[in-house]
């Protein structure tokens, strides 16, 4: 069986790819915009993008598809949508995708449009499918842990929302098992950690890493985005990461069927274990 995986120069993708092999898969193409940028990842390498039809030429003779939803927020159903119907045409024979936790009915309405856009393209495509709905990466919060360290102090508008994340690598095993078994075709996924937590707990686990007092400060929804802005983030990018974290504080981010730790045969990695990696 061959296995692609799209954008798999990705943080996602390379991690996807990683876990695909780790498991004895050994029919693996890696679609990358720049194939330069793909030659560590030891697979075969076609040229993808989602802009670009010319290159859809790629899914022939794919029986199984990794789509990985794009990070371009520019129409990004419509690459979606795109990429579902070249696969359809190029005779691939199955589609794993992954989508957003609890799809239309996450709170996180400015994100999770495009996933759910893709879900029902998944559906009217005809194609066997599998959806994996995934939950935050821990990483999302873990990868700005310099500057709260240095300001001590993260922000956010979760509150005391409760959290189930997991790291990508997680995730990227999840991806791994679906794709190598046609028996998940049909199912829908819901993704997450294992173990809750609020941001503050997570700011009293940075706080005991790194030896210095962090603390979680909550932030309005709209106080967070001009914050983001004041970063750099674009307004518009700032005002869906700020949606998505106002979100968080009414479940958005918690999930607790254990459904990660069951396809992948394992505990999911502790919220403090990505944390201390991240201040190693």
């Amino acid at each position: 069986m061959t296995i692609a995986v799209t954008g798999a120069t990705g943080q996602l993708g390379r991690l996807a790819i990683a876990a695909l092999k780790a498991r004895g898969a050994t029919d693996l193409v890696a679609l990358v915009r720049d194939t330069a940028k793909g030659a560590d990842l030891g697979v075969s390498l076609s040229v993808f993008d989602y802009h670009k039809p010319e290159t859809f030429g790629a899914l022939k003779g794919i029986d199984t598809l990794v789509l990985i939803s794009s990070n371009d927020f520019n129409d990004r159903a419509g690459q979606h949508r795109a990429v579902i119907e070249a696969a359809k045409a190029a005779g691939v024979g199955r589609i794993v995708y992954t989508s957003i936790l609890k799809g239309e009915a996450s709170p996180m309405v400015m994100l999770a449009a495009d996933h759910i856009a893709t879900e029902a393209a998944l559906k009217a495509s005809g194609l066997p499918h599998v959806v994996l709905r995934n939950g935050w990466y821990t990483e999302n919060y873990t990868g700005s842990l310099g500057l709260a360290v240095e300001h001590g102090a993260m922000i956010g508008a979760a509150g005391e929302g409760l959290l189930t994340t997991a790291p990508r690598a997680d995730y990227a095993e999840a991806i791994a098992v679906v794709a190598m078994d046609p028996a998940h075709d049909g199912k829908v996924y819901e993704l997450a950690g294992d173990v809750a937590y609020t941001m503050a707990e997570m700011a009293a686990v940075v706080s005991e890493v790194a030896s210095k007092p962090v603390a979680y400060v909550t932030m309005t929804e709209a106080e967070y985005a001009k914050a983001l802005e004041g970063f750099g983030l674009p307004a518009g990018f700032a005002a869906v990461l700020a949606q998505c974290d106002a979100a968080a504080a009414h479940s958005a981010l918690y999930d607790d069927s254990h459904t990660l730790s069951k396809l992948i045969g394992r505990p999911t990695t502790p919220m403090a274990e990505t944390v201390r990696a991240a201040l190693a």
